[in-house]
């Protein structure tokens, strides 16, 4: 399932993270790449240890736990610090799948990428190419959001992002493990509670909303992992 996410970061939080990722101290991205990443990656990322991708990253953090349809869709058992990319001048990085685990930076705990996550920081009008391409079963989706949006996809899926013709890409990207590991069953379960919101906006007093609220318990109390 893919999802776009609206507005995750505000304009302040925007300004102060874009002013703050203007004074950092960007490397090859090569330092973060493995073998094979390394023959189609060609961007610039923070360092894991930098302070201000740390500052960032907590503020995003905060910001996740106070949006519903992040919590809803991706049902977060753990959600590794995020991470900062930057392409500009052709920059690219060339169709891949992510790693199934993701060690905690300063710690021996690891995430399972069930979910990828891409926060956009640039305007789409900053720059041309740098979409966010994703393939699945019904073809390939072009993602690019503007500034403050996020879009969830698979950790399965391969993807790839276009090159940076002009301008500058900023973004923030990190993986999500959730309590119900199987796509197929997030899917269910998301689709679900959309479905009773709804209805409860509509029909508050409606007894379905109560046997529709138990079926959805259940369903998560057999799938999840906690």
């Amino acid at each position: 399932m893919m999802l776009h996410i609206p507005g995750v970061l505000g304009p302040a939080d925007l300004e102060r993270a874009r002013a703050l990722l203007r004074e950092a101290d960007w490397q090859d991205g090569d330092a973060t790449a493995g073998p094979l990443a390394r023959r189609v990656k060609a961007n610039h990322q923070l360092p894991l240890d930098s302070t201000i991708g740390a500052a960032v990253g907590q503020r995003i953090l905060e910001r996740l736990g106070e949006t519903p349809l992040f919590i809803a869709a991706a049902l977060p058992r753990r959600v590794l610090p995020p991470r900062f990319n930057r392409y500009e001048g052709g920059g690219t990085y060339g169709r891949h799948i992510d790693n199934a685990l993701f060690r905690v930076p300063g710690t021996d705990d690891y995430v399972r990428s069930d979910i990828s996550c891409t926060l956009f920081l640039s305007d789409p009008d900053e720059y041309d190419g740098g979409e966010l391409v994703v393939e699945d079963s019904f073809g390939a989706h072009r993602v690019k959001l503007p500034a403050g949006d996020m879009v969830l996809y698979p950790g399965t899926s391969h993807h790839f992002v276009t090159p940076v013709t002009r301008g500058a890409r900023l973004a923030a990207f990190f993986w999500t493990q959730s309590l119900v590991p199987a796509e197929a069953d997030r899917r269910s379960l998301f689709e679900m509670d959309q479905a009773i919101q709804a209805l409860a906006a509509e029909q508050p007093d409606h007894p379905s909303v109560a046997a529709l609220t138990g079926v959805y318990h259940n369903l998560l109390r057999r799938w999840s992992q906690p």
